[in-house]
């Protein structure tokens, strides 16, 4: 609106300065008709003459300042329609700017969901290969203890019938007459004798609670398996760190136990806010990778701390170490100096992605053939939301 004032201003200009030129010009007409007339009635005065002369050079060069005014104001008014236009170019311009920056954000945002995606896509994919490359060694750990709850309850099954047989004696004897009790009673005490009754009592017992120890052992390696294993998940939750890496050893335990003692030097932390499910295949990943650097019975040391807020979580093996050359690269994705088919070289940049977006870090330090440690460092609570500092 200023715009369009300060446009129109130099046109009311104009049109008055053209009013008053031409009404000086009336002024000077009559001046002189004035003066003829004094003259033609009065004879000629010199000094009315040298007025009207004079007063006529004021009225041209005030005619020239006006018409030189009303020069400069048109070119005002051509220099504001010029400006105006390239005002209004630029403000087209910049729109079409605007419009281009809003379309690359939405760009950019449906970019990052489809990244969000594929990490998700890779993260279960992951996890899935993880639980297939110890597929052999679960199977083990269940198939053990089902083998003895198996073998037991056809221990308890014999036991049950000979106990079923001796119940049948004993009503025998409650209906027999009073002349056949004592022969009743030396046959019940033969067969508890046959039957071992002692023994039996003392061994159901046994087999039973070995038969719920194997049970439970199966259902916490389903439940952990589970867990680990369960897409989606990405909900911020608080938990025990130490449960998260008991689970995740209970999983891996046929695969470790052939290689390595975990020695746990637990310290006093808090519970973590974190996503459980991620935070635990860090731990496998690190663990697996621990396992497959030792060659023959090594140690895997887990040593846990917490202090100004963070939870260190240090996971080391005494195996055979990693090359210096391939120290910075081990976090890389699809980089493995593993044969082809052992794997995906996808593990530790997982790894790594996972510690980064819980706001934490994973360092590594090795040393050939002496073994590696993996730091993994978190912050007790979510860093990005500061109403809980």
């Amino acid at each position: 609106m200023n715009e369009q004032s300060e446009a129109i201003l130099p046109s009311q200009q104009v049109i008055a300065l053209q009013a008053e030129t031409s009404r000086l010009n009336k002024m000077v007409k009559a001046l002189m008709n004035r003066a003829e007339r004094a003259m033609s009635a009065q004879g000629s005065e010199f000094g009315l003459f040298q007025a009207t002369i004079m007063l006529e050079n004021q009225v041209r060069e005030r005619t020239h300042a006006l018409e030189a005014a009303l020069e400069d104001i048109k070119k005002m008014a051509r220099a504001l329609r010029g400006a105006q236009s390239q005002m209004q170019m630029e403000i087209e311009e910049r729109k079409q700017v605007n419009e281009a920056l809003e379309q690359e954000k939405e760009d950019q945002r449906i970019l990052i969901q489809k990244l969000e995606e594929t990490q998700n896509q890779l993260l279960q994919s992951e996890k899935l290969a993880s639980i297939g490359q110890l597929a052999a060694g679960v199977a083990h750990e269940i198939n053990n203890p089902i083998g003895f709850v198996n073998s037991n309850l056809g221990t308890l099954r014999n036991y049950v019938g000979k106990l079923m047989e001796l119940i049948d004696i004993y009503e025998s004897a409650n209906i027999c007459d009073r002349n056949e009790e004592t022969y009743h009673k030396s046959r019940i005490d033969e067969f508890r004798k046959n039957i071992d009754i002692d023994f039996l009592r003392a061994d159901i017992n046994s087999l039973i609670d070995e038969s719920i120890d194997g049970t439970a052992r199966v259902k916490r390696i389903v439940h952990d398996l589970r867990d680990f294993s369960r897409i989606g998940g990405v909900d911020r939750v608080y938990v025990d760190i130490h449960e998260g890496i008991d689970s995740t050893l209970n999983i891996l335990g046929n695969e470790l136990k052939h290689k390595a003692v975990v020695i746990r030097e637990y310290g006093a932390i808090p519970q973590v806010e974190c996503v459980p499910s991620q935070i635990n295949q860090v731990f496998m990943n690190i663990l697996i990778n621990a396992a497959q650097a030792i060659t023959s019975q090594g140690e895997i040391t887990i040593h846990s701390d917490c202090n100004d807020g963070w939870v260190t979580i240090a996971i080391s093996d005494n195996g055979k170490g990693i090359d210096p050359k391939n120290l910075s690269k081990i976090f890389d994705p699809f980089f493995t100096t593993k044969p082809v088919g052992e794997g995906t070289g996808l593990g530790l940049s997982i790894s790594y992605g996972i510690v980064k977006n819980h706001g934490g870090k994973l360092d590594v330090k090795s040393e050939v053939g002496k073994g590696t440690t993996f730091t993994i460092c978190l912050p007790l609570r979510r860093r990005d939301d500061p109403s809980r500092d």
